[in-house]
């Protein structure tokens, strides 16, 4: 019997609790007979449709050795599908070709970085709608929020619970990108990174993806994402004060080398294509970072 990996073992069997057939000790200690003494026989009338039950008057008799190998499946048939396991992603190295590379026929992994409101949750749904690669799209706040019991809101105050759950959705995100990157299915991520946390930000996709992972910052005015951030309701608002404290907090990246799209005048259609330009350019010539 298996059991889920954070469930305690159950405790070892108790006399009169244990299975019917006794387990011997024997079986260990060589030199020892392993044979005990057989049960009387209980006589029970064996379940209809199990091993045992009469063959019906007129039925095909047919006998099934007891230890004969289960057949294999058919080759048609689903669930024995291999997969190959996901690793970390390497740089993309785009064919040679004519102008600049196309992003969306690439398998690409990419990380929206922005703050609250920025719109990169609706710029990532839109661009892996839009591509003509398969894509999948990632959030971290919606994997954060798989925790439905003892969910650690950073709201009510950051503690050592909200910190481990967002390593944890992190490097979670991570496994599923390598998998669906593996597998031939492009992934774009969301997150709120900060750029003067590399070690748990930037510097933790980097351990959980790979180095081929493509970062591009979302920054749009201060006045755009808190008209944005006014419309969010539950935990996803944040108070006007954490999120210009967080907009102030990622005018940082201006001059870390990745590449930034000012938003504040696009819609999610065109951030999207403006996203697919950067991705042209990041391609040819991937961001140091």
């Amino acid at each position: 019997m298996q059991h889920a990996v954070g469930v305690p073992l159950p405790p070892p069997h108790q006399p009169g609790h244990g299975p019917a057939i006794a387990w011997s000790p024997a079986a260990h200690h060589p030199g020892q007979s392993g044979v005990l003494p057989s049960p009387a026989p209980i006589q029970s009338a064996p379940a209809p449709g199990f091993a045992g039950s009469p063959v019906p008057p007129g039925a095909p008799h047919t006998h099934v050795p007891p230890n004969r190998a289960p057949l294999p499946p058919a080759p048609d048939s689903t669930g024995h599908v291999q997969l190959p396991p996901g690793g970390p992603v390497g740089v993309p190295h785009p064919a040679p070709a004519v102008g600049a590379p196309d992003p969306s026929s690439t398998t690409l992994a990419v990380l929206l970085i922005g703050p609250a409101g920025a719109g990169k949750t609706s710029v990532a749904k839109y661009w892996a709608d839009h591509r003509r690669a398969p894509t999948a799209h990632i959030s971290l706040d919606d994997v954060r929020e798989w925790v439905r019991s003892g969910f650690a809101d950073p709201q009510s105050g950051w503690n050592d619970n909200s910190e481990a759950q967002y390593r944890l959705a992190r490097r979670t995100c991570g496994f599923a990108a390598r998998n669906f990157l593996a597998n031939g299915i492009s992934c774009i991520l969301d997150d709120a990174v900060f750029p003067d946390r590399p070690v748990v930000g930037l510097g933790g996709w980097k351990r959980h993806v790979g180095p081929g992972l493509l970062p591009v910052v979302l920054l749009p005015g201060l006045e755009i994402v808190l008209e944005r951030n006014a419309e969010r309701t539950g935990n996803r608002r944040l108070s006007d004060e954490e999120v210009a404290r967080i907009h102030g907090r990622m005018a940082g990246w201006y001059g870390s080398g990745l590449p930034i799209i000012d938003n504040s005048q696009l819609d999610v259609a065109g951030t999207a294509r403006a996203l697919d330009e950067v991705l042209a350019r990041s391609i040819a010539s991937p961001p140091q970072w």
